[in-house]
């Protein structure tokens, strides 16, 4: 597989969220709002980016029997550098997100992407794929976000689309993002089957 592959396969053919199916606790959690979704996307596509490349570099000089535990010490340095910078310079996004930041260590897709990928493979290919996951997972939170947020208030990224009177508070609630998510991945499988 060649490098544009290993960045392109997030979108659509490995996207974590409609495919796979995984992450799905900040996905239901944080997406009441494109902003939200797009903010949490970046910060879990910087933490993918950075430890698959860290991990690609040093997974020859980890023992087998602490291989995971070394894994999440090198994502909890690079979730801990995403949320000291959130807290300082976007603290209001910092404080909407909560502990959803902290526990992008334990992120599933994360280690998973780690274990799979990273480990087995070198620097550029890894980061690479960590990059295009990363940004499948950012375009699947922001357009989740988006969707419920425009049907919830009205509003898109905090602009008003429709009038002040405009809202259904189902979408906004969790239950809305069941239902979204569930048409999303429909769409995404009826795509990828006339492909």
């Amino acid at each position: 597989m060649n490098n544009w592959q290993n960045f392109t396969k997030g979108f659509l053919k490995e996207n974590p969220t409609f495919v796979l199916l995984l992450g799905m606790c900040p996905t239901l959690a944080v997406t009441t709002s494109a902003i939200n979704g797009l903010g949490m996307g970046l910060a879990t596509a910087f933490v993918l980016t950075l430890s698959n490349l860290a991990i690609s570099l040093v997974a020859n000089l980890i023992p087998d029997k602490i291989r995971i535990p070394g894994f999440i010490v090198i994502i909890a340095a690079f979730v801990t550098v995403v949320d000291m910078c959130m807290a300082a310079y976007i603290p209001s996004l910092h404080a909407a997100l909560g502990v959803f930041i902290p526990l992008i260590v334990v992120n599933c897709i994360v280690l998973g992407r780690a274990e799979a990928f990273a480990s087995k493979n070198k620097a550029i290919p890894s980061m690479l794929d960590g990059l295009g996951i990363g940004l499948g997972f950012t375009m699947a939170l922001t357009l989740l976000g988006g969707i419920r947020e425009l049907l919830g208030s009205g509003k898109i990224f905090n602009l008003p689309v429709y009038s002040d009177n405009y809202g259904m508070l189902a979408f906004v609630l969790a239950p809305g993002a069941f239902i979204v998510l569930g048409y999303l991945i429909a769409l995404i499988n009826h795509l990828r089957k006339t492909n």
